[in-house]
């Protein structure tokens, strides 16, 4: 069976693996640690933008493209 992972789950692994919390990847990369929140509990209405998902990316020092569903 195929797993897939969401945008919210590559996230919080890849925060994870940077050893940072929530606060420390708010402060990299400017996005607000409510949207982190929501963001890595997949509570968002509609996918996060791409400008955000930039921000993150930017601030765990990844690949954008890495923290796309699947």
């Amino acid at each position: 069976m195929l797993t897939v992972a969401t945008t919210g789950e590559k996230v919080r692994e890849a925060r994870r693996r940077a050893m940072l919390t929530q606060g420390e990847l708010a402060e990299k990369s400017g996005v607000g640690i409510t949207s982190i929140v929501r963001i890595e509990r997949d509570q968002l209405d509609t996918a996060p933008r791409v400008s955000t998902l930039r921000k993150l990316a930017k601030g765990l020092d990844v690949d954008p493209r890495e923290l796309l569903d699947d």
